[in-house]
Formats: C-alpha cells, structure tokens, sequence
C-alpha cells in the first residue's frame, strides 16, 4: 500500500499466503569454527576483484554495501553477478531503500572459490567444501544449532571489504551470499543469505531490519511448528513490540502511537497484533504482517521510521560547504552541497543572525546582495530532510535528517576569490537508465564569486525547475513513454551530462490452472471460478536488462513480492482455502492470510481481488492489473 501523496519507489523463518516468515535470530551471527577455517588460505583478498555495481558518491561519505559470494568457482562468477542483482533489484522495491538509494554505494567483491558450494548443505552429514569465505549452515556446523543459520567467516569476510577505500565497519554493511539452493540467512554484525532458494531474496531485506536497523523479529515462535508461549518480560525495549494497551500508547504518547489507525505500507491498519518476540501471547506488534514477520511484504510505517533513522545516520546530509573555520567576507557566494533521496527533496533554510531568508531552498546565497551593516553576523545553513516516513520530532530533529553548518561572516574581510571553472561533480549514474518519475540530481563546482546555474532538458526541450536547480523530479512532469533523453547544462558553458530515461514499465501477465468457468463482464475484471485449490503464475518481461519484481496482493491486503512457491521458484503459486504447511509454516491461504498452523484456519471462500504488477530495474511500477477468483464452497453431503 503506498501512501496518499507518494508515488511508488523503486523506487530469518518462512511464511503465509504469499509471504514467508523468516528464521534468523538478531545478533552477532555465529562464524565459522577452526575446523571450518582450517585449510583455506589465511586472506581470499590476493584473488579477489571489487566490482562497483552503483557509485552515488565517494565511499566516504556514503553508506556501502559489500556483496560478496561463497562458494562460486570461477566458473561461476556469472551466476553470482546474477543472484546478487536479484537480491539488490529486491532491495531498491522496498521502502525506505527505494527512497534513499542515492545514499548508498554498492560494491560487489568477486572471489573465488576452490570448489562449489558450502559446508554442511544441507545436513550436517554433508561434505565440507573447500570456499573463501567458509559459510555454512548449521551455524558453522555446530549439531547443536539450527539447520537454516547460515554464518560466515569474519575475519575472510573483513579482508575483503577492507579492499574498498573508504568503505569501513562504521560505514559499510557486508552481505555474503552463499552458492546455494538451501533456505537460510543471519542477520547481525553480518548478513547472510543463500542464493538461490526460491525466497533466498527475500531473505537480504529482513536481514537489514536486523543488522541496519536493530530491528527484532514478529514472528511467534522460535522453533517452527511450536507456538512460542507467553511474553513474560516488562514493556520491551524494541520499538516495534510493546505490552501496551493503544490507549495507554495514546496517553503516554509511547511507542507507535503517531502511527495508529493509519493504513499499514504492509496491509490493514496499524493497530496492535498479538504476538512476537518468539511469543504468542502477551506482547503485540503493530502490523498483522511486515517483513520482520512475514517475508515478501514491506516494512510497515514502524519499522520503516527506525530505518529511515538508521540509513542516514550512514551518512551526513550535508556533503560540503563553504570553509567556516575562520570568518568569512560578505563579497562572496556561500554554498552547501547536499544529499538527494529520490523522493521530497532536501530543505535548505538560510538564518541571517536568527532570521530565515528567503532563498527558494537554494543551495547557495549570494552575501553581496544582502548589504549588511558593519560587523560580524552569524549566517547558518539548516539542511533537514522533509520526508513523510518520519513522523517523531526526536528522529527529525537528530543529526541523522537535521544538519546545521553555521558561519561569522565579517564585513572587514575581503575574499580572494578561487578560479574555480564550472563543473560538474557528483551526480545520478550516467551509465544506467533512470526510472520516468525518478529525481535526478547534478551537483557543480562553487566558485567564491558566483553560482553556475544548472538548465535541464528533456527530450531537447527545456523544463522548468524552481528553486534548487540541483535537482529534477521527473515525476512532476508530464508522463511520457518509451525511452526520452534527459540533459543538464551548465548555463554558459559547455559542461552537459546526459540521462536515459526509461518510461516504459515491465509487462506482467498471469496464468491460472483451468477453472470451473470464467465469467466476464462489461467494465469488470475477469472472474475465474474454482471450487477447491487454484494456482497463479506471475511473468514479467521488460524491454531492458536487470532482475524484475513482481508483486501481487489479494483484496487490497500488502504487496507481496512473488516468488514462485516455497519449494520451486519455477512452480507457480499455490492458493487454498485453509493454506498449505510447509515445515510448520502456511502459505496461499486464500482471503485472510495464515502464517501458522494455530492461526486462524476458517476457510474464506467467495469473491478475491488478486491485483498484480512489476518494478522494474530502473525503479518503474507498472500500473497495477487485477482480476477476480471466486471460491464456491463445496457441497454439503447427502445421505
């Protein structure tokens, strides 16, 4: 469910009618034992080769994330080019890191390995395999363990991030995949996931809840199949989990009482669902499913408000400014330089001694123009992010979305100015397609004596753009298709850059097992009636290159990024009235969702709304598409 006002972005145990439950405990995953570690060489760093697969900025100033493989030979390098653009394209879907892509850089670390596979895959009797990052499941094949837990070696994994300059554990989060079709995954100081699973994807998101976001998991039991018991502790620490009426929330203004009533990003309404923490009963979370529960949905409003906070607190809004070590002259251009999330772009309000300016969010100011009086002056720049996902004054006012950068600006000091040429510095890949509704951002040089103006252009055409002429929101101009040229230019100057746009959304179609009929309607969405279980494929084909993601929801519940099913990501997805166990979790249950087997099981039957549609690699939603499946119960039988 996007929210009112905002257009769609690109942008550990398994679960229920669509979505998985995932199986990974919060922590420091468990590494890899001596006896795993023996027999690989001391650092795989000497083989290994960085691959950038998305630059917004220097590695610096940016947060970075570090994919890198375990397990793939050198024959299999391709393959692990491709699970990774599958686990990042499923990423980018997902708020808020469709919204705040432009702040991470992505590093791939190829290596590889002696010999395919890792240890201990999937049982404990199975061969130990000689790979550079030692993963393995069982949690380093320790029989005591659980099966899914999937860890890696730190020291191996830590070489090989080290290879990117820059990129340090304060600013980097290392993702290790491993060559597998097992379902697993930790989450932690490190996150791991296999690769190939049919919800291996899935499993890279939720594990960034845990190890970006500290963010624990819903779900209601520890073992799979075992209802979890009673919460037993006092109100938990974890912001997304509380033992609080919504009226005590409401009073003592705690917890997501900001939130409460409001339409969950992951289907129903955010309220108060018992159970979570490894419990049943006694503690409740505010969602019915979101992706630290159910794996395939999102991030509800909660959980997205603490991530939001925890990606840029990666990072500092304001990327460079005028030096203000030292008293400046008021005979000069003063400048900030800023991040750019592709959603509301970034404010910039200018202070003279406490009183605002009126700048029109510029990203500079002109002193000569003011006349100051003699004397010094405080000038300030506040730089804070506007985002709607963020609705605690705390997380907006804290350094993570509120920069201020302040200056004594004297008018006895005379600046020498800086022959700095026009230019253009950072700014959105040139080198991939850029989704029709994307912001698109070009930073410049700044001289001391002036500020180079940035003119756009799409298609040849000149467009406007008030304000800070730094960044463009394609989406606030008119909707075009195909494929379109987008040009800055350095007002002046020959400096030009130039973007394709990709207008043209993926294409998805469905296909169905047969049914009893199908009934059409003028102006209505086809009906297709069943009388028992139903399957639905999902297909989507774009005219570009890069992993698709489609979605699908029924009855206007959450979007579900589509997977196949469980057991076969070729095989289509599976509904029934009271769903289908799989290793003590339920998928497909037609109607209301069902994640386990003690949820309610009343079968749903009658009219479904099952809408469907793609995100495709450049970020484009395609329009959502539905058609209608209607459950008729079976007969009563006679005597």
């Amino acid at each position: 469910m996007i929210s009112p006002g905002l257009r769609p972005r690109r942008t550990s145990l398994l679960a229920t009618a669509g979505a998985l439950i995932v199986g990974c405990l919060l922590g420091t995953a468990p590494v890899a034992s001596a006896e795993q570690t023996a027999g690989r060489a001391a650092s795989p760093s000497s083989a290994a080769t960085v691959v950038p697969l998305q630059t917004t900025g220097p590695a610096e100033k940016r947060f970075n994330i570090v994919v890198m493989g375990d397990g793939y030979t050198a024959a299999e390098l391709p393959d692990f080019r491709a699970d990774a653009d599958r686990h990042l394209n499923v990423l980018w879907s997902i708020e808020p890191f469709a919204s705040y892509r432009s702040y991470i850089n992505v590093w791939a670390v190829e290596v590889p390995s002696a010999e395919s596979g890792v240890d201990c895959d999937p049982g404990l009797d199975s061969p130990r395999r000689n790979t550079a990052l030692g993963m393995a499941f069982w949690a380093g094949c320790n029989p005591s363990a659980v099966a899914r837990a999937l860890t890696v070696d730190p020291a191996a994994a830590n070489a090989l991030a080290a290879l990117i300059p820059g990129a340090t554990p304060a600013n980097r989060q290392i993702v290790a995949l491993a060559n597998s079709t097992t379902y697993g995954g930790t989450g932690g100081t490190y996150a791991t996931a296999s690769s190939d699973n049919a919800i291996s994807s899935l499993i890279t998101p939720h594990e960034f809840g845990h190890t970006l976001g500290n963010l624990q998991d819903e779900y209601d039991y520890y073992g799979r199949g075992v209802p979890g018991g009673a919460f037993q502790g006092p109100e938990p620490a974890s912001a997304h989990h509380t033992v609080l009426t919504e009226e005590q929330m409401e009073r003592q203004r705690a917890k997501w009482w900001r939130w409460l009533g409001e339409r969950s990003e992951s289907g129903g309404v955010i309220g108060r669902y018992e159970g979570g923490l490894y419990s049943t009963r006694g503690v409740w979370r505010p969602s019915k499913h979101s992706i630290m529960k159910t794996l395939g949905y999102a991030f509800d409003q909660v959980g997205r408000e603490v991530m939001v906070r925890k990606i840029s607190e990666k990072v500092n809004l304001v990327q460079g400014h005028t030096p203000n070590t030292a008293p400046i002259g008021d005979d000069r251009v003063v400048w900030v330089d800023t991040l750019h999330p592709d959603g509301p772009e970034l404010s910039v309000v200018w202070r003279l001694d406490g009183t605002p300016l009126a700048t029109a969010n510029a990203r500079s100011l002109d002193l000569r123009a003011l006349d100051l009086p003699s004397g010094n002056h405080r000038l300030t720049a506040t730089v804070t992010d506007p985002t709607p996902f963020v609705r605690d004054p705390a997380v907006r006012g804290s350094t993570a979305l509120t920069r201020t950068v302040a200056w004594t600006v004297a008018t006895d000091v005379t600046t020498v100015p800086s022959r700095v040429p026009a230019a253009f510095t950072t700014h959105t890949d040139t080198r991939t397609p850029v989704a029709a509704d994307a912001v698109v951002h070009a930073d410049t040089t700044r001289p001391d004596d002036g500020t180079p103006v940035v003119r756009w252009f799409l298609d040849g055409e000149p467009v406007a753009n008030p304000g800070n002429d730094r960044d463009l929101d394609l989406g606030s101009l008119p909707a075009g298709r195909g494929t379109r040229l987008l040009t800055a230019r350095i007002a002046g100057t020959d400096a030009a850059l130039s973007w394709t746009v990709d207008a043209t959304p993926a294409t998805t179609r469905y296909t169905l097992s047969t049914p009893l009929r199908v009934v059409q309607r003028p102006g209505a969405p086809v009906e297709y009636v069943y009388d028992g279980p139903f399957t639905m494929g999902l297909d989507a084909t774009d005219d570009r290159a890069g992993h698709l993601v489609t979605q699908f929801r029924v009855d206007g519940d959450g979007w579900q990024t589509y997977y196949g099913w469980p057991t076969d990501a070729s095989a289509p997805y599976r509904f029934t009235p009271g769903g289908t166990v799989i290793e003590g979790l339920v998928y497909g249950k037609l109607g209301v969702s069902r994640a386990v087997p003690w949820d309610d099981a009343t079968p749903d039957y009658g009219k479904h709304t099952i809408e469907y549609r793609t995100i495709d690699a450049a970020g484009n939603v395609s329009p959502a598409r539905k058609f209608i499946a209607t459950l008729v119960p079976p007969r009563p039988a006679t005597g």
